[in-house]
């Protein structure tokens, strides 16, 4: 063996069986103090007893023993290679950190009664959030908008598409329009909605209403009634997030060998038949891939409504995610709003598996 390929082997240490019981020692040590801390707390803030915890420190610092022990743990029973899972271990402790001991929090909270004009703060009030939840029009009429939210997407794959085949053709300026197609994905949600649903067209002096009334439109208003407030967001929305996919297809494209073009050419293929013989089969991977991500960014869809209709009229144009952002500022009401955004993750998770299942299948199927 070469004097380099020492550098990657990793000898076997001499560990003995009371290195070893102290190392799982500590840990489960470690593992026991915490879940009694955790206990204890949990107790507390049930209202069950008193134990003299301001807040829920002492669990996170019986979770950073915890991780301590761990860490070292791995050293004293695996040796070397324990030194090894050391690059990866903290960052994911870290990771575990941030995520798992928030969502716990907020299922907490989700089962609970609290709202903060209230002066008796956070109840625990078992399942009575989730009954609310079921009988709740309005949280309802938002997960209905949501699926013509999301049946959207259909429309913008088709026209970031034809943008993305213009692009990639040989046109004057083609440098220019691939610039200019992506200034809407450089701008804020939150900008668009205030330069054009706010400014363009607002009712008496926006420029678009004008124009409305020049073409014969007698009352142009463009989020008077519901279906036409809906159809306004899901062009805004649109006009944001078509140049995300169309960058997405336009450089899946431009990977597609020309060859391929030409041999079709070559054997009589028209362009329609060329398309969809050749272009877009091997654009699928692609064009799932930007589809998926959209699906992501849509179900997420709030700040538009939040700034041009606040979910209005009458709700026509609410998202989940708009739903319970109303309820946390207007209502002030935080238990329930975080048992709606822990069901609607619990669908989104649902959702999204089942579509990568479904779409994973249908790609090996065909290729």
């Amino acid at each position: 063996m070469s004097e380099g390929d020492l550098l990657h082997v990793v000898t076997t240490d001499n560990i003995g069986p009371g290195r070893i019981t102290f190392g799982r020692a500590i840990v489960w040590g470690s593992v026991g103090l915490m879940a009694v801390v955790a206990v204890l707390q949990t107790l507390q803030s049930l209202g069950t007893s008193d134990f003299g915890f301001a807040s829920w420190r002492p669990t996170l610092y019986a979770y950073i023993l915890f991780a301590v022990c761990l860490c070292w743990a791995q050293v004293l029973v695996k040796g070397e290679h324990g030194k090894r899972i050391l690059f990866v271990l903290p960052a994911a402790l870290f990771v575990i950190s941030l995520v798992v001991f928030p969502l716990l929090f907020g299922l907490v909270i989700a089962f609970s009664s609290w709202n903060l004009s209230s002066p008796d703060g956070r109840q625990f009030n078992g399942f009575d959030n989730l009954v609310q939840m079921w009988h709740d029009p309005f949280y309802w009429n938002a997960l209905t908008n949501m699926v013509w939210y999301v049946l959207a997407i259909l429309p913008e794959y088709v026209v970031a598409f034809a943008l993305a085949l213009m692009l990639n053709t040989e046109i004057r300026a083609r440098k220019f329009f691939r610039v200019a197609f992506l200034m809407p994905l450089m701008l804020s949600p939150v900008a668009v909605s205030w330069m054009i649903g706010k400014s363009m067209m607002e009712t008496r002096f926006g420029p678009l209403a004008t124009l409305a009334r020049h073409l014969g439109w007698d009352n142009p208003s463009f989020f008077g009634t519901g279906w036409m407030a809906k159809l306004t967001i899901m062009g805004m929305d649109a006009w944001t997030f078509i140049p995300f996919m169309m960058i997405m297809i336009l450089a899946g494209l431009q990977a597609i060998p020309k060859e391929l073009q030409e041999a079709a050419k070559v054997d009589g293929a028209s362009p329609w038949r060329a398309f969809w013989e050749v272009t877009f089969p091997l654009m699928l991977p692609v064009s799932i891939t930007a589809v998926l991500i959209r699906l992501i960014f849509k179900l997420k869809l709030a700040d538009i409504i939040i700034s041009v209709t606040s979910g209005g009229p009458g709700g026509a144009t609410d998202s989940v995610t708009s739903f319970i952002f109303r309820e946390y500022r207007d209502r002030s009401n935080v238990g329930y709003g975080t048992l709606l955004a822990m069901v609607y993750l619990v669908i989104i998770i649902i959702v999204m598996t089942v579509l990568m299942k479904f779409a994973d299948r249908w790609m090996k199927s065909r290729y």
